[in-house]
């Protein structure tokens, strides 16, 4: 069976953050599935989406210092800066990190290990809410 709907995700800070629970909020259906897929696509360029550590907030911060270092904001010599300092940067660690997620589904619930999260890199200085379109595939119960 194929669902999708789209999940609105609060704002945030530039940064990384977990977003697992809000995600499993905006799709109660999750749990009739037995067994597929969750493609997750975030339709934005300046955020983007990954799976990591989800108990110590350290590794956050710290992927947050090293993306900066990366990419920094307000670098001299590049041309596209229509929103502001942070616009370009956002869009090189946007494409770094990638826009989508393929999680599997066991269970009615995704298939995550101990210590993994779903993260939301906020890439913009005031990104704003940010859309994810929430795609599932499987065989329900």
């Amino acid at each position: 069976m194929w669902r999708q709907r789209s999940i609105t995700l609060r704002a945030r800070p530039r940064g990384f953050h977990l977003i697992t629970d809000e995600v499993l909020a905006g799709l109660p259906e999750l749990r009739e599935y037995r067994v597929g897929l969750l493609h997750l696509w975030l339709r934005h360029t300046s955020a983007s989406l990954t799976v990591n550590e989800n108990a110590d907030p350290a590794v956050r911060r710290d992927f947050e210092r090293f993306f900066e270092r990366l990419a920094p904001r307000g670098e001299a010599g590049y041309e596209h800066d229509y929103e502001g300092p942070d616009d370009l940067p956002a869009h090189f660690k946007a494409s770094l990190l990638g826009c989508q997620l393929t999680l599997p589904i066991t269970e009615g619930a995704l298939a995550l290990g101990t210590w993994q999260g779903l993260y939301l890199g906020e890439h913009r200085d005031h990104g704003g809410a940010r859309q994810v379109l929430a795609t599932l595939h499987g065989e329900t119960r």
